[in-house]
């Protein structure tokens, strides 16, 4: 016997409250009737004896005390799953938003996903070729990794994604890699911009689009993460598939999750954001990974945009806790025409040591990867000192260094927004830019490989 309960206690913003409900679940989906027939979803967020507080997806205008009819569905928000997701558009709530009807359903699964046993993960260790030279070298993308990119409001991070989406692949051909790709509170413009950019490129055929506009109902903000990854996590551990998740903006779920926190009426954490903040932001970010007995696999790259560009602002703070690692965009860089603005040294992957060298990438990619962090820091020492004492009175090696600096930003961080390189032509141009330096430089290579490789400045390509 169905239940409907007739009108409502209260509304407060996205959420309405429920008297006299009998046995509710947490996270139950609930259905609101109104009374010119239309119908909206919600889901139980709050349970106080027989008082149910109902958060409403399609958010409560046009719901007054007495025009609503309510029924309880029994199971939690769950999601239609096939073969069918790929080359698809969904909104933020996992419906098809593309014209092309409804997905014929193989299964439906929870949106909250279930956890995996640590026990039953398998370590990552393959690599995953975006194309783009600073992330394939410097901090490697590893399959089944978590590395989220860090960035600023206005820089360049969409393009970024999109080259990601375009250009990344795997290294066992036979294996099926496939993109879910999941936009939170972006303008008309900015989506538009993604579904042409796949279109012409060819790869929207292997891509699931989650998309959730910026005038969409905020509460669907906090749908489309978990709709992105209950479909990645079916074609990767059902469909045996590599699926790479790129997720924008955390930022603007967080604040989603900060807004709906606070129309609960709870205490608030550091700058608003709610207490579990953290265990929230874990529990899309845990379900990366790789299982024993699946050949599939979820990595993920969650983008985020750092307020005043403040790497210290709780959003990205907690996700360097439970991340493997982080790319940072930098506004100088980006300022100066550099594409993709990446700042090496405050950028690393964790996992990168496992997933590279002989029978993954190439054998030398560690001592180039090395030394390039090296030189690194080197010639940040060396444009500080030259800032105090000027550029005229630095030793050759710093003068050096120097224009190794220019060079390394011009050319190897600064790529073309269409240019995909392959990981041997990367390492062989950090060879040519390493060769520029004096050989005394290059403490952190080996004799035997510096032989194989290295080329004296006179010997060296020109400069392009």
């Amino acid at each position: 016997m169905v239940i409907e309960y007739m009108g409502i206690k209260e509304i407060n913003g996205p959420l309405i409250v429920l008297d006299g409900v009998k046995n509710p679940s947490f996270e139950e989906t609930v259905v609101i009737r109104l009374e010119n027939g239309e119908e909206r979803t919600g889901r139980i967020v709050k349970i106080e004896g027989e008082r149910a507080v109902i958060q409403v997806f399609e958010g409560t205008h046009g719901v007054s005390l007495s025009n609503t009819r309510t029924r309880l569905t029994g199971h939690p928000v769950e999601m239609p799953l096939s073969s069918e997701l790929l080359g698809r558009i969904f909104d933020g709530a996992g419906r098809p938003a593309d014209g092309l009807g409804e997905i014929f359903p193989e299964k439906r699964r929870d949106i909250n996903g279930t956890p995996i046993n640590p026990v039953s993960r398998v370590y990552p260790r393959n690599f995953i070729s975006t194309g783009i030279s600073s992330i394939d070298c410097l901090m490697t993308l590893i399959r089944g990794q978590k590395l989220p990119i860090f960035s600023g409001s206005g820089m360049r991070h969409n393009e970024l994604a999109a080259q990601i989406v375009r250009q990344a692949k795997i290294a066992d051909k036979e294996a099926e890699f496939a993109i879910v790709f999941a936009a939170m509170g972006v303008k008309n413009d900015v989506a538009d911009y993604f579904r042409r950019s796949f279109e012409e490129s060819g790869v929207l055929s292997r891509v699931a689009m989650f998309l959730n506009f910026s005038n969409d109902p905020i509460i669907e903000r906090i749908l489309t993460p978990r709709c992105a990854l209950t479909a990645a996590e079916y074609l990767a551990f059902d469909r045996g598939m590599h699926i790479l998740v790129i997720m924008t903006d955390m930022t603007s779920y967080a604040e989603a999750l900060r807004e709906f926190s606070s129309s609960k009426g709870e205490i608030p954490g550091r700058k608003g954001y709610p207490g579990y903040l953290y265990s929230d932001l874990a529990s899309l970010y845990e379900r990366a990974g790789m299982i024993k007995g699946s050949g599939g696999s979820v990595t993920q790259i969650p983008i985020l945009t750092m307020p005043n560009d403040d790497i210290t602002h709780p959003v990205p703070d907690l996700t360097g806790y439970i991340t493997e690692g982080q790319i940072v965009l930098d506004r100088t860089l980006d300022n100066s025409g550099i594409y993709p603005p990446v700042s090496v040294l405050p950028s690393l992957s964790r996992l990168m040591k496992d997933g590279i060298g002989e029978g993954f990438t190439r054998a030398d990619h560690a001592d180039v990867a090395n030394q390039l962090f090296a030189c690194c820091a080197r010639v940040q020492e060396a444009r500080s000192l030259a800032s105090v004492i000027g550029e005229e009175e630095l030793s050759p090696n710093d003068k050096k260094l120097l224009e190794f600096g220019r060079m390394f930003d011009s050319r190897f961080i600064n790529q073309g927004y269409d240019e995909s390189r392959s990981i041997d032509q990367t390492l062989d141009l950090g060879w040519e830019l390493l060769s520029a330096l004096p050989r005394e430089e290059l403490d952190r290579i080996d004799d035997k490989t510096l032989e194989g490789h290295y080329k004296p400045a006179d010997e060296a390509p020109a400069d392009e």
